[in-house]
């Protein structure tokens, strides 16, 4: 719905935006050059024939805000297509955790004074589709999809926002890059909740373009995570969850124990992934396979 109305609009602004292959899901959005206008850091370019340089890009937003007036066309055609999300289907007593089963007890957590950190990877598409309470802040990266780089995030998030409670969406892939900072947090008595969705491999290479190496070596997460805390093991509070019933419970732990590290370990399917990484693996995958442009 929300791609339908954008594309379909007179016009589009886009605000320090890179059109790449993440962006674009493989360069399949329908947006046309000559209905667009780009602003940059140091430069604006209109309908990809204009271009000014030296305009900084706070200027153009200071004079667009004095100017512009309010026109909710789109806003309301987009609300006259939109269909709420519906509620994941009840698991079986005791059965394996699903990942829209787990979102929902995460959308249930959240409150104003939170801040989300959505890793590269499918956390992409599930933090998106999360409904933040007003003044909870959201942090992710999709730009240049450096994986890992959420751990680093989510201390330095902990560390500034003094009046927040951090929940980082981290994939076992990406943690793997990153791991150490987690001692940091533990050192500095930071506080935030670090869900690890462990589905056995980098499940966003998987659906882009399949192979043995895009398999991880296993690791015990919350053994290395205690590790990590070493002496000060007091500062962090680790969690293995493989059930809603154990999400629900270990999720409710670390909203308490709002004075340590809490490291919740999800086990998922392999195969547990959004349709949005679906339609979006596809379409890359098919971009990387074009053929060279000669010129």
């Amino acid at each position: 719905t929300r791609r339908v109305v954008v594309e379909s609009a007179d016009m589009y602004i886009f605000v320090g935006a890179i059109h790449n292959d993440y962006t674009s899901c493989g360069y399949t959005t329908l947006l046309k050059e000559e209905k667009m206008i780009a602003i940059h850091e140091n430069e604006v370019v209109i309908c990809g024939e204009r271009r000014y340089h030296g305009v900084l890009m706070r200027e153009v937003l200071a004079m667009l805000a004095s100017k512009c007036e309010r026109q909710d066309a789109s806003l309301v055609n987009y609300r006259r297509m939109f269909v709420p999300r519906g509620q994941p289907p009840a698991l079986g007593n005791g059965g394996p955790l699903t990942m829209n089963v787990l979102m929902h007890h995460v959308q249930e957590l959240l409150t104003p004074d939170m801040c989300v950190v959505a890793e590269t990877g499918d956390s992409w598409f599930n933090g998106q589709k999360l409904k933040l309470p007003k003044g909870c802040l959201y942090e992710f990266q999709m730009q240049y999809g450096s994986i890992g780089w959420s751990v680093g995030a989510t201390l330095g998030a902990a560390a500034a926002l003094k009046d927040k409670r951090v929940l980082a969406l981290i994939g076992d892939g990406s943690f793997q890059m990153t791991a150490q900072d987690v001692s940091t947090m533990v050192k500095y008595h930071l506080n935030p909740i670090i869900i690890l969705l462990n589905n056995d491999g980098y499940v966003i290479e998987v659906e882009i373009h399949d192979g043995p190496y895009n398999e991880i070596h296993p690791w015990d997460y919350c053994g290395l995570v205690r590790s990590l805390a070493g002496k000060r093991g007091e500062n962090c509070h680790t969690y293995l969850v493989k059930t809603e019933a154990e999400a629900e419970a270990a999720l409710a732990l670390a909203m308490q124990r709002d004075d340590a590290v809490n490291f919740i370990e999800v086990v998922v399917g392999r195969d547990d992934c959004t349709v949005e990484l679906l339609e979006w693996g596809s379409r890359v995958s098919a971009a990387n396979g074009r053929a060279p442009n000669p010129q």
